[in-house]
């Protein structure tokens, strides 16, 4: 039951949002999760500020799942996602901010796990 919400500052094409997705599709292994009940939002053209300035190309991406994080595992995740936001958008890794969230109470379907 992971969730990935990204806001960037650039605009993203329909084509980059599936490539980008196809990539975190395949990252979520990285925390022991799997693509099959991913879910991935984008919200593009995002203003974001960092130490006061305004970021031309920057990210704050939430990871949130249902159960406990590995902190290394979170690790492996966040350069990952630089990664990949620096091939698709050009985001600089220096300009990401990555959080993590386990939960415990994940509804779906009408009931809770």
């Amino acid at each position: 039951m992971p969730f990935i919400d990204s806001k960037v500052t650039v605009k993203m094409s329909e084509d980059k949002k599936e490539q980008i997705k196809a990539k975190l599709g395949q990252a979520i292994g990285l925390l022991g999760k799997t693509e099959n009940f991913l879910m991935v939002g984008f919200e593009d053209e995002y203003d974001l500020y960092m130490g006061g300035n305004k970021l031309d190309k920057g990210a704050f991406v939430s990871v949130k799942v249902f159960g406990s994080l590995q902190s290394g595992a979170c690790d492996s995740m966040t350069a990952k996602i630089c990664d990949i936001l620096q091939e698709e958008l050009g985001i600089p890794g220096n300009a990401v901010y990555v959080t993590y969230q386990g939960i415990n109470d994940w509804g779906w379907n009408g009931s809770n796990f």
